[in-house]
């Protein structure tokens, strides 16, 4: 199998929350991503790891780095002396995870057709009854190391991911009554790490949700597996069309169905399974992982309400339309309705939800803005071109995703979703019929 390493030695037991990280080495593909503000080749290679979103429409190139710009030696320099982490959760529930090996058999790996069976990694994030003894890595060393090297970052330590420090404790133990649990799945990007959405799962699951993350093998720098494989990204240097995404969305459905029939199941390899409520599912993603949410409703009806975070959708939803709840969060920049295509994609599919929707903005966010990329660039000294600041940001989608949730999932009211908040003045609600956002 050319696209695995040699085993690695991932320096602890394989079952906490460590994901692989992503980057195809590019800037500004698929990215609408307009600028590099500052900070040289480091900016440039951190940049190949954030920019990819899920629409080939969303391509701009980067402009020009100015020639007053920092030395890449001087743009990371805070790392050294510091320790990434993540905002804490807002919930009330200590936060447990750990990681699951799944196997599917049913179909070959739509990537590498060799490789006749699909192998996935997941890490669950779940309400605990108590914090446990041991942090949960937020990737392994290797991870961490690839994803550096892939972005053709070389002035920062090799493992300085890997030491980002979570809030989730390995293999806690569950907390809940019988079938008591919501569950949310969340994708990650193309080219993406499960791991980038660690904040928002740590903070749903603080606040009652059991959440399952999914990496898509073969399509990020990097996923370990527990006999010490790491896979590499096929997908990063193949021809990306319309037709390759609505593939690629087609495919990442297909993982989740494939998760939800594994988590759900009387065979099911977690042992808090028996806590999750199957008739409350529901799925969030960002870039491609936004997108391939309609496309997993569309395919499985177990799904029960949807978000994109800031993901161009690829895949039309057909003239029958999706009752569903829906939501889009995104960049104002980029979705605000009547300009330009990525934001047509979603004027598209907006007239076929049929069910409860808003079309919420964020001004002042970036691509990165909806993940733990936004607060992480912020701490290594970054700038991405966010004007709203990364832990601003991920207060903004938690608050929002959460709300979306508990509205559909736990049928509490969310006023905060019907109108602007003074609370929140970032966040816009637009209308695609008028085209207007207030």
């Amino acid at each position: 199998m050319g696209h695995v390493t040699e085993p690695v030695d991932t320096g602890r037991r394989y079952g906490g929350a460590a994901a692989p990280a992503g980057a195809d080495g590019r800037i500004g593909s698929r990215s609408g991503m307009g600028r590099i503000p500052r900070g040289g080749v480091v900016v440039a290679g951190l940049l190949a790891f954030a920019a990819t979103t899920s629409s080939a429409f969303a391509q701009s190139a980067p402009a020009p780095v100015s020639s007053s710009a920092a030395p890449a030696s001087a743009g990371l320099s805070a790392t050294s002396s510091s320790t990434p982490y993540l905002p804490k959760p807002t919930g009330s529930n200590p936060v447990g995870t750990t990681s699951l090996y799944l196997k599917d058999t049913s179909r070959p790996d739509p990537w590498v057709p060799s490789v006749k069976a699909r192998e996935l990694m997941v890490s669950l994030w779940y309400p605990a009854k108590s914090p446990g003894r041991q942090r949960a890595q937020y990737m392994t060393p290797k991870e961490s190391e690839l994803l550096l090297k892939s972005a053709k970052i070389t002035n920062v330590p090799a493992d300085t991911l890997s030491k980002t420090r979570t809030n989730a404790f390995t293999d806690a133990n569950p907390a809940g009554r019988k079938h008591g649990l919501p569950l949310v799945v969340l994708s990650p990007g193309h080219t993406k790490p499960r791991a980038e959405l660690t904040g928002l799962a740590e903070d749903l699951a603080s606040r009652g949700y059991v959440v399952a993350a999914i990496d898509h093998t073969y399509e990020n720098v990097a996923t370990t597996f527990p006999d010490g494989r790491v896979t590499t990204c096929v997908t990063c240097d193949m021809d990306k069309d319309p037709a390759w995404w609505e593939k690629l969305a087609k495919s990442r459905a297909a993982d989740v169905s494939f998760v939800l029939d594994q988590l759900t199941g009387s065979h099911s390899k977690w042992k808090g399974t028996r806590l999750i409520d199957p008739s409350r599912i529901a799925m969030a993603g960002h870039s491609v992982g936004g997108a391939s949410a309609i496309a997993a409703m569309l395919k499985d009806s177990r799904i029960h309400a949807g978000i994109d975070m800031d993901g161009t959708t690829d895949l039309p939803i057909p003239d029958s339309g999706l009752s569903r709840p829906f939501l889009f969060l995104g960049r104002s920049s980029t979705y605000t309705p009547g300009k330009g295509e990525p934001a047509a994609t979603w004027e598209r599919d907006w007239k076929h939800l049929t069910g409860w929707k808003r079309w919420l903005l964020m001004t002042g966010a970036e691509h990165t803005s909806f993940t733990d990329l936004g607060v992480l660039v912020d701490q290594i000294g970054i700038d991405v071109g966010a004007d709203v600041p990364g832990v601003r940001a991920m207060d903004i989608t938690r608050t929002y995703v959460a709300a979306f949730f508990d509205l559909h999932l736990r049928k509490r009211p969310q006023p905060l979703l019907d109108k602007p908040s003074t609370r929140y003045p970032e966040i816009k609600h637009c209308s695609a019929e008028t085209k207007t956002c207030r």
